[in-house]
């Protein structure tokens, strides 16, 4: 069984009594008769692209003329892992249209099609944009090519091999090989507005290297080799590597701008902006006309299929979004040096150049998004210091004056905690998330019970007397309540 990355169905076509150029040219008619997009055409084959229907998602059919027979191969060009038999139905048409020529075409108008045919070689051969994007898949010979770099496709694997090293690394120091919980995320470098936004930027491309379980680095994997093959040979080394690397960052930074709490990890805001790459060279001159089609609607169905499934919960489709249009806008930016291939200067210039851009951008982002969250933290950071300050009262020797331990409860006690109903106060003016809002609130309640406690044991103590003792006790079991309701118990 031969190995590949896409589906594909490979047959031979007997050529019988036929010669090769009457061969060739009957063929050729027939896949323009299934109206089929025709691309690089050689005098041994060519190259050829479904319509993008329903019944067919923009097949490449290759048809290679080897002596007495025709070797036919359909293949699809998007990333999906099954083909519904669509690859063999391409085939069966093209047969069928080629077992119907053959009865009425003569030898005379096939000698004559073959003549037109050879003076349109010469003006592609001419005019040729270089092999199609599908060409570089054929370099997958077996599952550890995948992993292996080649001409052509080199950056891509080690990329694929940083992803699962860094995801095997995270398993073997005990995180959860389905389904890794927020703390590891964090530690191994995911994404978090309130953490990123107080200076721990690397967040911003580490979390790029991150998986949330096994299937989440499967699928992303999967779509990077794809996207690989096709776009690594078009941009070269530099260009890829940058390109992953920048539009990672610019994703990570749309996510951090658009989402306060979410954490985030994953290289699909990465691969979003390497497949908006791909549509950007799709839209210029860059890959033959033939191809932009049906490789356009093939990716765009990945792209719009994905930002759909991005609605659901637990998916940051901000990173989706980010990523895409950042590909997209320097998929233009390379154009000028992929068009001067000899020009270093351009090459260099632009991957100098857009890499400012979007370091440059992502640091006016960060700089301008409000850590609302950190100021959160730190404020019950505060707070918890000035609870254990209030609480101290409970924790002073037994043999303390009545003096002492009065001006302990209102000086020290009572003054913290009204200091902290205010600072609750403030803080709950701000723009949080509703369940913080309501912890607030919580913790405002917990504090006006702390109050009226200490307010009877003021008087206890002043008093010297045991008759507040029920008060003191309903307050403190109200108080153990609202605790519990904090720690969710």
């Amino acid at each position: 069984m031969a190995f590949g990355l896409s589906p594909k169905y490979i047959t031979e076509l007997p050529a019988g009594e036929l010669s090769g150029n009457h061969f060739l040219v009957l063929l050729l008619e027939a896949a323009k008769q299934l109206n089929w997009n025709i691309g690089h055409t050689s005098e041994y084959g060519f190259v050829a692209y479904t319509k993008f229907s329903m019944s067919s998602w923009a097949e490449e059919v290759t048809v290679n003329i080897e002596g007495d027979h025709a070797a036919l191969k359909s293949e699809c060009t998007g990333n999906q892992m099954m083909d519904w038999g669509k690859n063999k139905r391409n085939i069966e048409s093209l047969e069928a249209a080629f077992a119907e020529l053959r009865t009425q075409l003569t030898d005379e108008s096939l000698d004559q099609k073959y003549d037109e045919l050879k003076q349109s070689l010469a003006l592609e051969e001419a005019e040729s944009a270089g092999a199609p994007p599908t060409a570089t898949k054929g370099k997958l010979t077996s599952v550890l090519s995948v992993f292996w770099p080649t001409q052509g496709y080199f950056v891509t694997p080690i990329i694929i091999n940083l992803n699962i090293a860094v995801f095997a690394l995270m398993v073997i120091s005990g995180v959860n090989f389905m389904l890794p919980d927020t703390e590891s995320l964090l530690q191994w470098g995911a994404n978090l507005r309130s953490l990123t936004l107080q200076g721990e930027y690397w967040r911003l491309l580490t979390c790029c290297f991150l998986h949330i379980g096994i299937l989440h680095l499967l699928f992303n994997m999967y779509a990077l080799v794809y996207i690989g093959l096709l776009l690594e040979p078009y941009l070269g080394k530099l260009r890829f590597a940058a390109a992953y690397l920048l539009t990672g960052i610019a994703a990570s930074t749309v996510s951090l701008w658009m989402h306060e709490q979410t954490v985030s990890a994953g290289a699909s805001g990465a691969i979003f902006g390497m497949y908006g790459v791909f549509v950007a060279l799709l839209t210029t001159n860059i890959i033959d006309k033939s191809v932009r089609k049906a490789m356009m609607s093939s990716i765009l169905v990945f792209v719009v299929y994905n930002l759909a499934n991005g609605v659901k919960a637990g998916i940051d489709n901000a990173a989706h979004i980010g990523g895409l249009v950042s590909g997209f806008a320097i998929g233009y930016l390379f154009y000028p040096s992929l068009k001067n291939p000899d020009r270093t200067d351009l090459k260099f210039g632009s991957v100098a150049g857009v890499a400012l851009a979007v370091l440059v951008g992502s640091f006016m982002v960060c700089t301008r998004v409000p850590n609302t969250m950190a100021k959160y933290e730190a404020k019950m950071r505060a707070f918890v210091s000035m609870e254990n300050m209030a609480l101290e009262v409970y924790h002073m020797p037994k043999t303390t004056s009545r003096d002492s331990l009065k001006m302990e409860i209102k000086d020290r006690g009572l003054y913290y905690w009204n200091e902290m109903i205010k600072m609750l106060d403030d803080l709950d003016r701000q723009e949080l998330p509703d369940e913080l809002h309501a912890r607030n609130r919580s913790l405002i309640y917990y504090c006006e019970l702390r109050i009226k406690s200490y307010n009877f044991i003021y008087k206890a103590v002043d008093e010297d007397t045991d008759k507040y003792k029920d008060s003191i006790q309903a307050y403190n079991e109200k108080i153990q309540n609202v605790i519990n309701g904090l720690k969710g118990k």
